[in-house]
């Protein structure tokens, strides 16, 4: 994209800014935390805990004798240890020389390395159960549908006064054939004509009856994904999608098809919003790689929405074990996306144009924003999860690369030479230098 187009897809540049730094300053203070904390506990005295780089504008010292501090540029932090050279852990050779025993115990060079490798590993740690806990609040706070399948609200439909379904409506079959649980309503529609209107056997009052009711999956905006097409185009919630290119549709997955056979083409949407009436949106879908269920990836063109049911199901509020089983299972769909997504594109499968960079992330986080703190805290919980496994990655000056020093100590019962972990550090310094400037320039340059 060129960059005279990007800066109005921001809408409010300061808004954008301060979403994407309150995100970011979550995720590293809790990530700078993990490390402080453990470090503690394990006997490894920190001199400064910093969030954000360069000049500092507030600080104090507290009781331990860490000053904290919050510096002007706030695209990270750091945690410097006793007898770290830099905010990248480097050894100080010549601090480490004048320390005596316990002070060299103290610090992070000097330490077991027990002590070091749990608190190199407590950053990324944290950052996994920020995005558990987050995951698993907003699921018991948006709750899960209940079973069996009953109807609590309608959503606002062009036709719907042809309709008779109504609220507390226990679905028991639809055209005849019994519904499955609230999981396999996907499943089931597959198995039904796609019509604009079905015949709902349901559970009214202590009553059977037949109803008619609209077809299970509408051309429905649930959702809008943060800088996709449909988003700029000013698409929110609730909107219905009654043509694509001049050809009705009243099915979601129709929707779908059409804009994946537009081959990235242009594509005229007339769009009903209760209350507003019909208007055409164009806009030009955008190639995306998704995880596919084989492992791979699949490449298609999207707009950015996502669909939902006819009607709203009852929910309930999960216990918090259940909660935390679902944001665990969210955690691990990240981590397993996110390896095979890079295994791929260095492999060449899918295009390198899936790497953002911060311009990109700013962008996402203030459309996230944008649409309500639920968007904005699974956003959170989403790139907590993604920045604590980049930490993993073992790249010296990154928390792996540290990790894969303390395992070379722990085979050869000796640290690598000190002259070689510095240049190993650089190395790792101007890798990441490289990756950041190339994800900016996908920024910049991919659509």
């Amino acid at each position: 994209m060129e960059i005279a187009a990007l800066i109005p897809s921001f809408g409010n540049l300061a808004f954008t800014i301060v979403a994407f730094v309150v995100a970011l300053s979550i995720i590293i203070a809790v990530h700078e935390f993990g490390h402080y904390i453990v470090g503690r506990w394990s006997g490894i005295r920190a001199e400064v805990f910093s969030l954000g780089f360069g000049p500092v504008l507030a600080s104090r010292v507290d009781r331990h004798g860490t000053r904290w501090q919050v510096a002007i540029l706030p695209l990270g932090g750091y945690v410097k240890f006793l007898g770290d050279q830099d905010a990248a852990s480097s050894p100080d050779s010549e601090a480490m020389a004048s320390l005596d025993a316990k002070e060299r115990r103290a610090s992070m060079h000097g330490a077991p390395l027990w002590a070091r490798t749990i608190t190199v590993m407590a950053g990324p740690a944290f950052n996994f159960a920020l995005s558990l806990v987050l995951f698993a609040a907003l699921f018991m706070f948006r709750g899960v549908a209940a079973d069996p399948v009953t109807v609590d609200d309608l959503h606002p439909l062009p036709d719907m006064e042809s309709h008779d379904l109504r609220r507390g409506d226990v679905i028991l079959a639809v055209n005849g054939a019994p519904v499955p649980g609230a999981n396999g309503f996907g499943e089931f529609s597959a198995g039904l004509e796609a019509v604009p209107e079905l015949t709902y056997t349901v559970l009214r009052d202590g009553r059977e009856l037949d109803v008619a009711g609209p077809w299970l999956y509408p051309p429905l905006v649930s959702a809008t994904t943060p800088a996709s097409a449909a988003a700029n185009a000013g698409l929110i919630r609730g909107d219905v999608i009654l043509s694509v290119n001049g050809t009705e549709i009243h099915d979601f997955d129709a929707l779908r098809q059409a804009v994946t056979t537009s081959g990235g083409g242009s594509v005229a949407l007339e769009v009903w919003r209760e209350g507003r009436g019909n208007r055409t949106v164009n806009l030009t879908p955008t190639q995306f790689d998704l995880p596919a269920p084989d492992g791979g990836f699949e490449t298609r063109w999207l707009i950015g929405v996502t669909g939902a049911l006819a009607f709203v199901p009852a929910i309930v509020t999960p216990m918090p074990g259940e909660a935390l089983a679902y944001g665990l299972d969210q955690v691990q769909f990240i981590i397993r996306s996110s390896l095979s997504g890079v295994y791929h594109m260095v492999a060449g499968d899918i295009s390198t144009c899936n790497l953002s960079g911060p311009i990109g992330i700013a962008e996402v986080s203030g459309q996230a924003a944008s649409q309500g703190w639920f968007s904005f805290i699974w956003f959170i919980a989403l790139l907590s999860t993604a920045i604590g496994l980049i930490n993993l990655f073992p790249i010296p000056v990154l928390d792996g690369g540290h990790l894969v020093f303390h395992a070379w100590e722990a085979v050869t019962g000796r640290p690598p030479n000190d002259r070689l972990t510095k240049l190993l550090m650089t190395g790792g310094l101007m890798l990441l230098l490289a990756l950041m400037a190339f994800a900016i320039g996908n920024d910049i340059v991919c659509p």
